[in-house]
């Protein structure tokens, strides 16, 4: 077992986690301040153990949220953030920095806003292919021997450089997107993962919002949303997957769940080893799918999912050119 698992099965984590970046980016308009710090302690109340943030979510804003919520419960909680990725304020955009001394000093900068003198899981959040991947995870392994992060994880990476990393330092998690209409690391991460019982933590497990029927219609996005720039969303390709999606809600309306519910359960059917971390700014919605914890399906509704959103039935890539850019995960190829 590893320290992670560990970690997890001490604190009595349930197997889904929550995702903090929604609270302060990605969908439009940040959540109030005093609105999103009752969130996350009603995250933690309803059971929420493990909370994921990241130093470019809000532009640090949402590591200082969780930090000022979270900080007086740190030791009843698994807490992750990411560095490599930031937005840059002189230059006002995000920018991709893996070199050794860059990643110290966003994980210092990260233990002051989150409030805490460690943080359990600290992953590169975005490999910078200027810098060896040997030289940033070195560099993470270093912070693990000075006790300031727990383990070192990985994000949107591809298997080939995964077990490069791992050469170097053990690899603890791999974050990448995974639900029901984005099954990339079924391609090959999954199974490199298995080789060195590292857990795999999939973020946006519901389609980012689409498996739960929040998404219709692109235009009623909020400006600012990042929805608005990935092709699956965009008025070529939505069409035919909200048909999938009518589909996959009579499944769950079969079933008596949520269709984010039935989301989850699929995702959790995959593998004892998948965290799922799905993000939201309800507290209702964080309660449901917490409650999916308990979903148990059975190996035929499994594969009727599994044929249902097929990869080659997707229509548009997860992601525009700029973001594809930035990743290092195996893709299907596009029909």
């Amino acid at each position: 077992m590893s320290s992670l698992t560990s970690r997890l099965a001490a604190l009595a984590s349930p197997a889904i986690g929550l995702g903090c970046m929604n609270l302060s980016h990605g969908y439009g308009q940040r959540v109030p301040e005093a609105e999103a710090l009752r969130a996350l302690e009603a995250a933690f109340e309803m059971g929420y153990r493990h909370f994921d943030t990241a130093t470019l979510y809000g532009a640090t804003v949402n590591e200082r949220l969780v930090g000022k919520a979270l900080s007086a419960k740190r030791g009843e909680l698994l807490l992750a953030s990411k560095c490599g990725m930031a937005m840059d304020p002189e230059q006002g955009r995000k920018v991709i920095d893996g070199r050794p001394a860059t990643l110290r000093r966003q994980c210092e900068e990260s233990l002051a806003r989150l409030q805490t003198d460690h943080i359990d899981l600290y992953y590169l959040h975005r490999w910078d292919r200027q810098v060896p991947i040997e030289e940033s995870v070195g560099e993470l392994g270093r912070l693990v021997e000075e006790g300031k992060i727990g383990a070192v994880g990985l994000s949107e990476v591809s298997a080939q450089t995964l077990r490069r990393a791992r050469a170097e330092h053990p690899i603890a998690a791999v974050q990448s997107e995974y639900s029901l209409w984005t099954r990339n690391p079924e391609i090959a991460v999954l199974e490199a993962c298995r080789e060195a019982e590292t857990l795999f933590v999939a973020f946006s497990p519901l389609g980012r919002g689409f498996l739960t029927g929040a998404v219709r219609q692109r235009e009623r996005l909020a400006e600012g949303d990042m929805r608005r720039g990935m092709p699956r969303f965009s008025d070529e390709h939505l069409p035919r997957n909200l048909a999938l999606l009518a589909e996959f809600e009579a499944v769950a309306r079969e079933l008596e769940v949520s269709s984010g519910q039935l989301a989850l359960g699929w995702l959790r059917a995959k593998g004892e080893d998948i965290l799922p971390i799905p993000g939201t700014c309800s507290v209702a919605h964080m309660r449901e799918n917490l409650a999916a914890e308990g979903l148990r399906l059975e190996a035929t509704t499994v594969a009727r999912l599994d044929a249902l959103l097929a990869p080659e039935r997707i229509a548009g890539a997860r992601y525009g050119e700029a973001q594809q850019a930035e990743v290092d995960t195996e893709e299907f190829e596009q029909a």
